[in-house]
This record gives C-alpha cells, structure tokens and sequence, in this order.
C-alpha cells in the first residue's frame, strides 16, 4: 500500500473548511479544528472502546490520527451522564481556546456539539451513528438523535 502524505493532507484542508463553514465559522479554519478535535476526544472518552474502533474505520485517514492522537485506553472513563457534564469535558478537552471557541453560554455550545454530529453523518453511516446513540446515557442521546434523520 503506497502512502500518498499529499492526498491525505489535501483531503483534510478540504475536510476542514467545509467544516468550518458548516459550523458558520468563515475562514477560521483553527477554531474549526479545535471545535471538531474537542468534540471527538470527548466522544471517544465516553463511548465503548469497540464503538470508537467500528467509527474510527469510517474516517478518511487524516481524521483517524486526529481521532487517534494521544488516545489511551488505559484510563477510567469519566461519569457523563447529562448535557452540561459533556459540554464541560468538551471545553477541557479544548483547554484554554475553549472561552473563545465555546463561550459560556452551554446552548451554543450544545448548538456546536450537535452540528459537528450532523456534519459527521456525511463520513460516518448512519447505523454506526445509530450504535454510537445507543452507547450513550440517556440525557446525552438526543445529541446525536435528533441529528440523525434528514
């Protein structure tokens, strides 16, 4: 299997400015990655580790190192149960960007959290989608749920 490095990095750039205009960011193609990035690694800390692993397969290659990048499997999985707890390990997963990225308000936030999914549904199948729901707690499904079907 050849590499070709080139491709793949032509292939995020167009990934992320399509992102990041979906996410009504304009040109700012950094704060789209770190909204994307955060997101993810929040996700991937809460969902099964086989979950991650079927969604993972889905991704073009430079949005599985993204997903990838500094990911252990080794910790114990925070308690995430409700909206607020996933929006705050969204923002530490952002660190300190996150003021400028989320803001304090937690609708925009869950406003960004939910057009990323709707934004994923174009890379990931829905029945993947769909498995991913139904991993999460309850108050978290409607994240990914009321995103699902259109």
């Amino acid at each position: 299997m050849a590499l070709n490095f080139n491709q793949y990095a032509n292939e995020g750039h167009t990934f992320i400015k399509e992102y990041t205009a979906h996410m009504g960011f304009g040109e700012d193609l950094d704060k789209g990655g770190r909204v994307l990035t955060s997101t993810l690694y929040a996700l991937r800390d809460i969902i099964p580790f086989e979950e991650s692993l079927q969604m993972v397969a889905q991704f073009p290659m430079f949005l599985k190192a993204i997903y990838v990048n500094g990911w252990t499997t080794r910790r114990r999985p925070p308690r995430i149960k409700h909206m607020e707890e996933f929006i705050e390990l969204v923002r530490e997963k952002d660190g300190a960007a996150a003021v400028n990225d989320f803001g304090y308000d937690d609708d925009l936030a869950e406003k960004y959290i939910q057009l990323t999914f709707t934004f994923l549904r174009n890379t990931v199948s829905l029945g993947e989608l769909e498995d991913i729901r139904d991993s999460l707690p309850k108050d978290l499904k409607h994240m990914i749920y009321s995103n699902l079907m259109f």
